[in-house]
């Protein structure tokens, strides 16, 4: 009789799962060795999960709720605009050192051999943080805090960009490299010039009126 698995054994098959698929993607990642590494059968593991796919999903989803559970702490506060920014930026740093196998698999849905599950997820993983950003850039429009003639949808999906961007430059080679390009060497390593200068940017983006724009002829 199979002994039932222990809530703790089976985050650990998942952490396993997530490191592998991380490293090497759903279509290379072997079941048969994410099963050695966690210390249980293949066929235990598929007593839990139905087939390969079904496990990856299973990886994606802990990988993606722990993520949105890092991000609930900021978005739900009610901080002004560029403070909120502030401390989502400093999460996200510290979410994509402590958690790289996490952001590597939202990467994977993005592009390459996870591609295919960008329809699955994308509307699940998205629609929730682009109502909240769109909620609070409308309020900060509505408090007088930011300039009024920008699109809060179109904001939110700007500002959802940066941060992306910046989570996959902490953790996936390419473009860590591409930020090495554009910023030096050890740019990532300096979390304070990196919150200051997309602070600058973003005030500017969110205050700057287009009236006040002089340029020299």
């Amino acid at each position: 009789m199979l002994k039932k698995l222990t809530e703790e054994k089976l985050a650990e098959i998942l952490e396993t799962g997530i490191a592998e698929f991380a490293e090497k993607g759903p279509d290379r990642a072997n079941v048969n060795v994410i099963a050695k590494k966690a210390g249980i059968s293949v066929g235990v593991l598929y007593k839990y999960y139905e087939n390969k796919e079904a496990f990856f999903q299973a990886c994606l989803r802990r990988s993606l709720g722990v993520l949105e559970s890092v991000l609930h702490e900021v978005i739900e506060s009610d901080d002004k605009l560029l403070t909120r920014a502030e401390k989502m930026i400093r999460a996200v740093q510290r979410y994509s050192r402590e958690y790289s196998n996490y952001i590597k698999m939202y990467n994977l849905i993005t592009s390459g051999s996870g591609k295919k599950y960008a329809p699955l997820y994308a509307a699940e993983i998205e629609s929730m943080t682009a109502k909240v950003y769109t909620g609070f850039i409308e309020r900060a429009i509505k408090d007088g805090d930011i300039r009024n003639d920008i699109n809060p949808r179109l904001f939110a999906f700007f500002f959802d960009n940066l941060l992306m961007m910046l989570q996959f430059s902490y953790c996936c080679d390419y473009y860590t490299e591409r930020a090495k390009v554009y910023c030096g060497e050890d740019i990532l390593e300096d979390d304070e010039k990196v919150v200051s200068e997309l602070l600058k940017f973003l005030e500017s983006a969110f205050t700057f009126c287009q009236s006040e724009v002089v340029h020299k002829k």
